[in-house]
């Protein structure tokens, strides 16, 4: 991987990490509610990332560039996807997926506090039960994203060209 890209990488994360952090802890004074649905929420958007990172491996661009000979909305971003895929890989999987991890972990224990007034048992209980859904998540998602690889990262493709520039 070029240096260019670690160095792009660590300052998009801290960024990323700063902005998610804000918000969610902004979101989270309101009440205990919002605070776990945020908590869910960005858990799923982790489980999220990491399906189309580990998709982006396992997609055969072959597939990607049949849907593209057939002028397929979407399937020229999907290519580049794959053309990228360690790239992409990498910003869904580490970036995106590992803010996720830290953060539904430190609003866990925001949660924790405010609920118990202190760090006890429950602290240790709802942290393994977060945790467990987190990975678990991500386990159930990669195997989806094995087996559904090229229409996952097409879907994605068909995502990102509703955003894309027109030439």
């Amino acid at each position: 991987m070029k240096s260019n890209w670690t160095i792009k990488v660590f300052f998009l994360t801290f960024i990323l990490a700063i902005i998610f952090s804000l918000i969610a802890n902004l979101l989270g004074k309101f009440n205990v509610v919002i605070l776990s649905i945020c908590i869910i929420v960005i858990i799923f958007i982790g489980i999220l990332f990491d399906l189309i990172g580990t998709s982006v491996l396992s997609c055969d661009e072959k597939v990607l560039h049949s849907k593209a000979s057939q002028k397929l909305k979407g399937a020229k971003e999907a290519i580049k996807l794959s053309k990228n895929a360690s790239t992409v890989s990498s910003f869904c999987n580490d970036v995106i997926g590992d803010i996720c991890g830290i953060i539904s972990g430190s609003l866990t224990t925001v949660l924790v506090v405010y609920l118990f007034k202190n760090i006890s048992l429950f602290n240790v209980i709802l942290s393994s039960v977060l945790s467990s859904l987190t990975v678990g998540g991500k386990a159930i998602g990669k195997k989806i994203a094995i087996k559904h690889a090229n229409d996952i990262i097409y879907f994605v493709g068909k995502i990102i060209s509703i955003f894309s520039k027109k030439k």
